[in-house]
């Protein structure tokens, strides 16, 4: 994270696995340095702080950071890992990709294909919120697999073959983009900013 541990705050229920989540993410990234705000009777009586933080949904985890709340364990444990910055990193390189950084891209993955399972969605037989939050990446698998030289199709079949079903809805078609489109457009970036 580029901002100081000191301003991170972490609205907490000790039985909540989803706070464990969290918890478990700051641990693994070294992040001891910050506030844990316990929550006490979380189904009765919530405090006044998590109803502004958390307005929708009134629960914890949320993670303050700098006065701004991330809620939702997984999109926290996005924000602390900096995913993104990862991603960015495999397509933005001057020089070659170490095989740790393949090695990790791919472990991801199939982190997240086992999470899948046998299942046609993350949710079972429904398209829903863990789709709606993954899809949007499949997209750049495409660029991935051109700058990386992985062959993400045989290392994790079962996440290609949910990618190409959520790729049929009518939604996704509309809002995702093609995977061609995304690496033209990575490949107008690496010239612009001078990566070739």
């Amino acid at each position: 994270m580029s901002s100081k541990e000191e301003d991170l705050v972490l609205l907490d229920y000790w039985a909540s696995p989803f706070v464990a989540r969290v918890k478990l993410a700051l641990e693994e990234k070294g992040i001891t340095n910050y506030e844990c705000l316990h929550e006490d009777h979380i189904m009765v009586s919530k405090s006044s702080l998590l109803m502004e933080m958390n307005p929708v949904h009134k629960k914890v985890p949320v993670l303050i950071h700098n006065g701004k709340p991330v809620c939702e364990s997984l999109l926290i444990v996005e924000y602390i890992d900096e995913f993104p910055e990862v991603l960015t990193k495999l397509w933005t390189q001057k020089s070659e990709i170490q095989q740790k950084e393949k090695d990790d891209f791919l472990n991801f993955l199939k982190m997240v294909e086992g999470e899948l399972g046998d299942k046609p969605y993350f949710g079972g037989n429904t398209f829903g919120y863990c789709d709606i939050a993954l899809i949007s990446i499949y997209s750049w698998f495409y660029t991935f697999q051109k700058f990386t030289k992985l062959d993400i199709q045989s290392e994790c079949p079962k996440l290609i073959a949910w990618g190409k079903r959520c790729m049929e809805r009518d939604s996704v078609k509309k809002v995702v983009l093609d995977e061609v489109q995304i690496y033209n457009y990575a490949l107008e970036l690496r010239k612009k900013y001078g990566i070739d």
